[in-house]
């Protein structure tokens, strides 16, 4: 996330730190995993109403090869066997917002930093 970061902010390791400590408090949290290889984390949360996706970072090393496209494809359809939309939050000037877009999410409302997304369940 740091590229996406210092676009708009001066980057501050202690703020980064302890907001991102304050995120796995609050929500679970999961590291991807390719066999022994680390490929970065995701938080997915099941609500009563939808199913929140979020957190999701990827190294490097690792966008732009279907890798995300597989892991976001995975969790739409947990939530499509649920009957659930997914809601998630991007940065503006984040391109991964390409990516929810492909997989059906539309806007549902912005602020000056984030677009808001939701993606309706499929049924199956």
């Amino acid at each position: 996330m740091g590229p996406h970061i210092i676009k708009r902010w001066a980057w501050d390791e202690a703020f980064q730190r302890a907001l991102h400590e304050r995120h796995f408090r609050e929500k679970p949290f999961f590291e991807i995993r390719r066999s022994e290889q680390r490929l970065g984390t995701l938080s997915f949360q099941i609500k009563p109403d939808h199913v929140r996706f979020g957190e999701f970072y990827l190294f490097p090393a690792h966008q732009g090869r279907g890798t995300g496209s597989a892991i976001l494809a995975h969790c739409l359809s947990v939530a499509d066997r649920l009957s659930l939309p997914v809601r998630l939050e991007y940065l503006h000037w984040n391109p991964v917002g390409a990516l929810y877009r492909r997989h059906g999410f539309k806007e549902v409302s912005r602020s000056e930093t984030h677009c808001f997304l939701q993606r309706e369940a499929v049924r199956l």
